[in-house]
């Protein structure tokens, strides 16, 4: 027979073991529940109304600006390819792309906010019937930063006399990686919800990429190379803006109220240090162990 001892210690493993089973259950289910989201992630079931324009919608305009060092464009060799190699000469990334003090390729969006007494989030917006183009040209994605409405055509096409392959890493919606031969026809997808914002990369050409919003209305605007941006026909109301960048995804928001037919100006500015800043460590840090008394040990 055991001894009570053994039968002691048998009993409190077998409790420990429950007892972390039912932790990281639990921490799944917690892990994989939809969490509710605002206009722009749009992962909650909400009732919408379809928007009816009224004539008084406004707009709103601004410049993004760059204030520090700008860091020196980094060369990109594209000697892998001998067709890249020769329309790429004196390639650069386009990660980080100021011209004097103005920032390019800055995703601007509403986020959340009220259009009159109604949330953005519970009107509707049709799609464009026109489809938003992603060209790769030059061995490049071009544009490099777009937008897009749920639900509404992006056509890629190759204009490069060699082939690559469109590589979506989307989170919230389908994923695809198709190559693209040159003269081969036109990708065409649609994004079926909401996603700020989706990386595109090209595996035969490590260098190529672009990064594509998807949001449920079509309030957004990706900065030019004067800095400059304007998102239209925006109803009257009371809005969180975004503006988004690669080297600083958590983005800048400011809230803005736009009148009635009023071209309302909101203007954002980016620091050097906030788009070279190198993350500190790694983003998982080791856990300290758990020490746990000897059992059996008074």
């Amino acid at each position: 027979m055991p001894s009570h001892r053994a039968r002691t210690l048998v009993a409190l493993f077998v409790s420990l073991c429950l007892l972390t089973f039912a932790l990281a259950c639990g921490s799944s289910a917690d892990d994989e529940k939809d969490a509710p989201e605002d206009a722009s992630g749009g992962e909650t079931e909400v009732a919408t109304t379809a928007y009816t324009p009224s004539g008084n919608e406004g707009s709103i305009v601004g410049t993004i600006n760059f204030s520090g060092a700008a860091p020196a464009p980094k060369p990109i060799s594209m000697d892998q390819d001998p067709v890249c190699a020769q329309v790429g000469a004196g390639a650069v990334a386009e990660d980080i792309v100021v011209k004097g003090d103005k920032l390019e390729n800055v995703f601007v969006y509403i986020k959340d906010g009220k259009a009159g007494d109604k949330n953005i989030a519970n009107l509707s917006f049709a799609p464009s019937s026109q489809s938003v183009k992603l060209d790769q040209k030059g061995c490049h994605y071009v544009p490099h930063v777009l937008g897009i409405q749920a639900k509404q055509n992006i056509e890629v096409t190759n204009s490069d006399a060699t082939s690559h392959n469109v590589n979506v890493d989307a989170a919230k919606n389908t994923k695809f990686n198709q190559g693209q031969p040159p003269g081969a026809a036109p990708i065409t997808k649609q994004f079926a919800r909401a996603e700020t914002l989706i990386p595109v990369k090209c595996n035969q050409h490590p260098w190529m990429r672009a990064y594509i919003g998807v949001l449920n209305h079509p309030f957004f605007a990706v900065s030019g190379p004067e800095g400059k941006f304007e998102i239209k026909n925006v109803p009257p109301g009371t809005y969180t803006l975004v503006a988004w960048h690669e080297k600083y995804p958590q983005g800048q928001t400011m809230s803005v109220t736009v009148g009635a037919k009023e071209s309302k100006e909101s203007n954002f500015s980016f620091t050097a240090q906030q788009l070279t800043a190198e993350l500190r460590g790694s983003i998982l840090e080791v856990m300290p162990a758990i020490e746990f008394p000897m059992l059996g040990h008074h």
